[in-house]
């Protein structure tokens, strides 16, 4: 299974344990995340990617499901 595809099961599962259940809360988590992100990479010790890749996304997307 696809990534985004356990992510959107889990949203049609427990949507409304999500701390963003809306597209555009869940947008701005996203936004915000991707622009914390170095603080997060700092904190568990590893590289952030220069460029970005599939991992980073993946974590970004995970993230926006309950990043304040």
């Amino acid at each position: 299974m696809t990534f985004i595809a356990h992510l959107r099961d889990d949203f049609v599962e427990r949507g409304e344990q999500w701390e963003n259940a809306t597209l555009d809360r869940f947008l701005d988590a996203l936004a915000g995340w991707i622009a914390d992100s170095p603080g997060w990479y700092g904190n568990v010790h590893q590289e952030m990617p220069p460029d970005g890749d599939w991992t980073f996304f993946a974590r970004a997307l995970s993230a926006a499901v309950v990043y304040e």
